[in-house]
């Protein structure tokens, strides 16, 4: 994680007590950057470094990362080059025979990704996608449920990184497949609600053109802040096509092609 920044620390700490309390009380907040006068991306992490460091305090165990912001469309949006990751807790991972608890999200919005297992370590200077590949132990249907601790989506790039990269919830499907010599640009996915009408399609390569791509950035990125991915580590490459707004009640499917299949249904 970054440790240099321009923002005083007196700063970086009203940020993110701004940001768990919306979390610890429902409450979507006002966006954090008028805190960061800076606006810098190190000091986005330093944000999110506080708050997970609150969350290892208090008992939960880091699993692994996640990609943000791989959709170009999303990356001009915000006026940004590139993406962002957060860090997986333990307790984010919900179960697809469970309904997720709505109560523990603000303003959900779910999309469908690629989980990468790792097998090896990512810790070279070299990290390039021949070695992103042969680091992964199998690939795995998901849903993100991304959210948002600040009202209405009104976020900027330092806003979200600060945020843990909008990171909410994930499930995992039951089919954990080889990658062998797939071309995960050619992957092709869609996401079917409750009533089975199509509500999300896109293929792999709608992630920073190639989901390798997300992990080899993922692995170089996390590498230079001093937190190296591991063997064991869980990684959600990010979306492969557009996220849908997800309320009480709501159920979706995401199906993708050649790797499975991946559900969840939110509690009413």
């Amino acid at each position: 994680m970054p440790t240099t920044h321009t923002s005083d620390p007196a700063a970086i700490r009203s940020a993110a007590a701004v940001l768990q309390h919306a979390q610890d009380t429902c409450t979507p907040c006002p966006p954090v950057r008028d805190l960061l006068p800076d606006g810098t991306t190190a000091t986005g992490y330093a944000v999110q470094d506080v708050l997970t460091l609150g969350k290892v305090n208090a008992g939960k165990r880091i699993v692994g990362r996640k990609v943000g912001l791989t959709s170009s469309a999303v990356q001009a949006q915000l006026g940004v080059d590139q993406p962002d990751f957060g860090v997986l807790f333990d307790d984010m991972a919900c179960a697809q025979d469970q309904p997720v608890d709505s109560a523990r999200l603000l303003q959900p919005r779910i999309e469908a990704e690629i989980a990468f297992i790792l097998a090896e370590d990512l810790d070279r200077d070299d990290i390039d996608n021949i070695s992103s590949r042969a680091a992964i132990a199998a690939v795995v249907p998901a849903l993100e449920i991304v959210d948002s601790r600040i009202a209405g989506w009104d976020i900027s790039f330092v806003d979200t990184v600060a945020d843990n990269a909008s990171s909410g919830l994930y499930v995992l499907g039951d089919n954990a497949t080889a990658l062998g010599d797939r071309d995960l640009r050619e992957l092709e996915m869609r996401v079917v609600n409750g009533d089975g009408t199509t509500v999300s399609t896109g293929t792999g390569a709608a992630c920073l053109g190639d989901p390798i791509n997300a992990l080899t950035w993922l692995a170089r990125t996390a590498r230079e802040h001093g937190r190296p991915l591991r063997a064991g580590d869980l990684i959600l490459s990010g979306a492969i096509g557009p996220m849908v707004p997800a309320a009480p009640g709501d159920a979706f499917t995401a199906h993708l092609r050649g790797i499975g299949s991946v559900r969840a249904a939110f509690s009413s």
